[in-house]
């Protein structure tokens, strides 16, 4: 019967971060996937969408090249969607193929195939038992399926699909109904409108991306609808019959024609396979503590089946935690300074507090805003939409908070992490010297609006 010290259930990016970490550290490690590694990120998420948006992004600007000082006969531009999927799966195949790569030269035990826990130390996978001294959990979650009248019969007519299976479309559709207004489902309403579909986003709340700062997803809202894209909020999907949604939207019954539907409406944990450790629960996931530590000994739980965040970075870090903590080298995680991107057109980025929950944690704080409109590498670049938005506690000027709507968002965002980690002041951020021309200016102009007056506006 194989031994391993640690052994992790899932190779997505807090599984195989966690494995390479600890056999790195020496540690004997088995690495249990069912599908592929790389997991959901890798393969179906956040990589394959970024090499699509990027497609996108490229056709875009040479619509637009006579904003350049470019002439192009924009009439013959064709989009070849069949080489964009091509392009995708060649950079993930790269991508996982490095992953694969990375667990066999640290010496990381790899099995194909679905786990099933027999206890906290026996786990079986095609027929075969392993021990493991501890366990970690890394086993992710899959798109939930709301209770609608007609989704099975749609989804088995290939018409309803989820984000995976989008992304292996054979040609783009003339009609895109995207049914949810978070994360995933406006980063394909800016890939397909700009590729050419009629997008109509169906949202049940009253706002898309609700976790936003509202003053940003106003603004985004507005320049995604100017961009084509048609946005319902309040709507309510009751019935879908194939090319047809009905839903109700200002106390009246709609119907919207589609080719293709994304649903899109959150994530529920995986956890087939694990009911035997009895494990507390919640209907986010499987219950941590700081260390990500479950409420079985020995047993440890990363990523989006903890329903902590829902994003890779989270996982991988959380992953290195739960090691570091199995080896006696405990490292809490904190969530206080975790940064989210969309990639979107612009992009949105943000860590820390947004104003309605500085407001809502009676917070005695202060805002500085400043437009891209008044940056110029933004202008230089032909972009105008979009802004940098700090927040600070007025006692210490402490940075609680930092959301940007602007092109390269989620590279900006860094800089605040790091200063909202070491838990630095707006005099910090704005005693460091920015280089000009660049967007990271705004992020300078902010700190100085704290404190008394952005300089360019």
């Amino acid at each position: 019967m194989p031994k391993h010290d640690i052994t992790i259930i899932g190779g997505g990016p807090g599984g195989y971060v966690a494995a390479i970490k600890a056999a790195q550290l020496g540690k004997n490690v088995a690495l249990i996937e069912k599908e592929a590694i790389g997991g959901v990120c890798l393969n179906w998420g956040c990589i394959p969408t970024k090499t699509l948006l990027k497609s996108a992004k490229v056709y875009d600007m040479m619509q637009h090249s006579k904003d350049y000082g470019i002439t192009l006969d924009t009439d013959s531009l064709k989009i070849d969607f069949t080489s964009m999927i091509k392009r995708k799966n060649s950079i993930v195949k790269k991508l996982t193929g490095g992953v694969k790569y990375l667990l066999k030269n640290n010496g990381v035990t790899v099995y194909d195939g679905f786990a099933e826990v027999k206890d906290a130390h026996t786990i079986t996978v095609n027929d075969e038992t392993i021990e493991t001294k501890q366990l970690i959990i890394a086993t992710g979650a899959s798109p939930a399926m709301p209770p609608i009248d007609g989704i099975k019969e749609t989804k088995e007519a290939g018409v309803l699909l989820t984000s995976k299976e989008l992304l292996d479309l054979k040609e783009i559709p003339k009609k895109l109904t995207i049914v949810g207004g978070g994360v995933i489902g406006v980063e394909f309403a800016t890939i397909f409108n700009t590729l050419g579909s009629e997008v109509t986003i169906l949202e049940r709340e009253a706002n898309i991306l609700l976790n936003v700062d509202k003053e940003l997803r106003d603004m985004f809202q507005k320049t995604l609808e100017k961009s084509g894209v048609k946005v319902l909020t309040n709507a309510n999907v009751k019935t879908i019959q194939k090319t047809q949604s009905h839903y109700t939207y200002n106390d009246s019954d709609e119907t919207l024609k589609h080719d293709k539907l994304l649903l899109s409406v959150g994530m529920q944990p995986n956890l087939k396979g694990l009911e035997a450790l009895d494990l507390k629960t919640t209907s986010a996931g499987i219950e941590t503590d700081e260390f990500m530590k479950t409420n079985i000994e020995d047993v440890y739980a990363i990523g989006d089946v903890n329903g902590k965040y829902q994003l890779a970075h989270v996982a991988s870090h959380e992953g290195i935690t739960a090691v570091n903590h199995i080896l006696g080298k405990p490292h809490p995680m904190r969530y206080n300074a975790i940064p989210s991107g969309i990639y979107t057109f612009p992009e949105i980025a943000q860590v820390g507090l947004t104003e309605e929950e500085a407001k809502e944690q009676n917070i005695d704080y202060k805002v500085s805003t400043f437009p891209l409109s008044a940056n110029g590498k933004a202008l230089a670049e032909n972009e105008k939409e979009g802004l940098v938005k700090m927040i600070a506690d007025k006692k210490y000027n402490e940075i609680i908070g930092v959301h940007i709507l602007a092109p390269s968002a989620t590279e900006l965002i860094s800089e605040s992490v790091l200063g909202m980690t070491l838990e630095a002041t707006a005099e910090e951020f704005a005693n460091a010297i920015h280089p000009h021309p660049t967007l990271s200016e705004m992020i300078h102009e902010t700190a100085l609006g704290i404190l008394d007056k952005p300089i360019h506006i």
